[in-house]
């Protein structure tokens, strides 16, 4: 062979050679080294809005987070049925880092979409559904892959009190104090170090409680065709001019956490001649600080004297039980009844085996009107519409019926309808310096007029009972919807 063509083979032998070592050393700089390969990473995709109820126009803003690389959002309107309103495609996502304080302090991940509210889209409930999609890895696990989570918002109504006299304001506070995305929530029971927060951030996925109370409320009312417009808690704070529109606003299941600036305009909108409707319970039990525009809480619980507010002696804004002797400002005086007079039934080991339903007072009260129960019969057992947490109030017993004492805050003129025994759990009395640990409560079912008229139900899972579709749930709660939605010069007194 001549010289020449030795070479030339020589040289393209020698620059295969060295593409396959450079091939050997990559391969083995970068393989696990147990020499097996490493599987592709993980697929997820989450996110939220940037604020929680927008009117009609308004742009609402979504902050995702994913290695997906691009995601598709399915909005629909949640009630009696399930609206598709929009499907989104192939938005561009990038991965979101989840800072250390996430919890308390937001993830701050930016927008991957913005989209205007539609004139057209009815006030409720929306539910987005959030799905990226990938075929597996680069090299192996070549198989297609889904993930999914979901986010809300809700839409206000473009004419506030036009469709519906009735607001319906989600408990919104409590979706976010119950949630421990990030490590943290107002609860140690479910935190990451098994150390209670204090402060919980609406800038991250919140775990919505819609389901458990408002949905089944709404479904009936949808279904009864029992138009409802549609609030979260911090509307009540922020965009207090609704309320002027409305002749009933209601709460609905578990509303636990309270600002002083809603109840302060709630109150305001009581004694104006507005009425409001408690079918829930545990209602206003805690005081929060609303920061960051209304995109955190703030809320210290019974570790109040670490509260920075509590040094100074003014203690009307501390964030702790609205029924503490330093706030002295007991939720009884505005929904009549409280959760220190209350506490639990089926739940944290009280009554477990317990009726689960309210005894009858006082038959012929308009409340009970068209249901035919007699004093001293029981309702809503067979769904337990008493349950988990209940309010009561202060009682004593004349002539076999219960009259409040008005000593703990209960207004003057409410009048006790049913009631259920409840208890705290022994334990909780150990930080409340005030309580007594064998005392005996209710849920207690009643209503009270300053001006405009309050029903409360004292207990969380009246919804259950429209759930379940019980014929007395279903006419009181008919009774009372119809009665205090009516025009002002036909509004119920007690």
């Amino acid at each position: 062979m001549p010289q020449a063509e030795q070479a030339q083979q020589f040289g393209l032998r020698g620059k295969v050679a060295i593409a396959l070592l450079a091939a050997t050393l990559y391969v083995s700089t970068t393989a696990p080294a147990s020499g097996q390969q490493s599987p592709p990473p993980g697929l997820f995709i989450e996110g939220y809005t940037d604020q929680l109820s927008y009117a009609p126009g308004e742009e609402v803003a979504f902050h995702l987070s994913s290695t997906g690389g691009t995601a598709d959002l399915a909005i629909e309107r949640v009630g009696a049925n399930r609206e598709r309103v929009l499907d989104l495609t192939k938005i561009p996502v990038v991965e979101g880092t989840v800072p250390d304080r996430a919890s308390s302090h937001g993830c701050g991940w930016p927008a991957a979409h913005r989209l205007k509210i539609p004139a057209n889209w009815k006030s409720g409930y929306y539910e987005v559904t959030l799905t990226v999609r990938d075929n597996g890895g680069k090299f192996t696990h070549r198989n297609a892959r889904t993930a999914s989570s979901k986010c809300f918002f809700v839409v206000r109504s473009a004419t506030p009190g036009k469709t519906s006299p009735i607001l319906l304001q989600l408990s919104t506070n409590t979706y976010n104090a119950y949630t421990n995305w990030g490590g943290h929530s107002l609860y140690a029971y479910h935190d990451r170090d098994g150390v209670q927060g204090h402060r919980v951030s609406f800038d991250r996925p919140i775990n919505t409680q819609f389901f458990n109370w408002e949905h089944p409320f709404v479904v009936w009312c949808e279904r009864n065709e029992i138009p409802l417009d549609f609030a979260v808690n911090s509307d009540l704070e922020f965009h207090p001019e609704l309320l002027k529109q409305y002749r009933l606003v209601l709460s609905v299941g578990h509303d636990e956490y309270w600002s002083a600036p809603m109840r302060d305009h709630l109150e305001a909108y009581i004694a104006a001649g507005g009425n409001v409707a408690f079918f829930s319970g545990n209602t206003c039990c805690w005081q929060v600080r609303s920061e960051d525009n209304g995109r955190a809480l703030t809320c210290y619980k019974q570790w109040y004297n670490i509260d920075p507010l509590f040094p100074d002696g003014d203690h009307k804004l501390l964030a702790t039980l609205w029924g503490h002797h330093l706030i002295n400002r007991p939720e009884n005086q505005l929904t009549g009844v409280g959760f220190l007079w209350g506490g639990y039934h089926k739940s944290h080991g009280q009554f477990m085996d317990g009726p689960a339903s309210f005894e009858v007072h006082r038959p012929e009260h308009w409340v009970y009107a068209g249901t035919e129960l007699k004093r001293g019969e029981r309702f809503g057992g067979a769904e337990t519409i008493v349950g988990y947490e209940c309010d009561g109030c202060e009682m004593e017993w004349r002539d076999g019926l219960p009259f409040p004492t008005f000593r703990d805050g209960t207004p003057q003129s409410f009048v006790i309808l049913g009631t259920c025994p409840a208890r705290w759990h022994p334990g909780d009395s150990l930080w409340y310096d005030r309580f007594p640990a064998d005392r005996i409560g209710a849920a207690v079912m009643g209503l009270y007029t300053n001006n405009g008229t309050v029903f409360t139900c004292g207990s969380t899972d009246w919804a259950h009972g429209l759930r379940g579709k019980e014929p007395v749930v279903e006419k009181i709660t008919r009774n009372i919807l119809t009665r205090l939605s009516a025009e002002p010069a036909k509004r119920a007194e007690p």
